[in-house]
């Protein structure tokens, strides 16, 4: 199956694609992918995974279809709705 792994910084991204066998988890891919070479601060056993923008809950036995792109998520640095009351607040000044 072809399959992709996609993780990008604000400086920096990268989409490998790669030929797996059928049965492959969302985890397997992510360690098959060589994706940790680029970006070292990758964890695959903690980071947050998605395929096309829908959250894996298990990503070691979420299995792969071909054509899935298997998206690694960077945490957040701000929770959202402080983010959005932050706005809230310069707009309001």
């Amino acid at each position: 199956m072809k399959i992709e792994v996609a993780y990008a910084t604000p400086e920096k991204q990268k989409i490998l694609a790669l030929d797996v066998p059928e049965g492959t988890s969302a985890k397997e891919a992510v360690l098959q992918s060589g994706i940790t070479d680029v970006f070292p601060e990758i964890d695959p056993e903690t980071i947050d995974m998605g395929i096309f923008g829908k959250v894996i809950k298990t990503p070691q036995s979420h299995p792969l279809r071909d054509g899935d792109r298997v998206e690694l998520y960077r945490p957040l640095k701000i929770d959202p709705k402080q983010a959005r009351l932050n706005r809230a607040k310069k707009k309001a000044s």
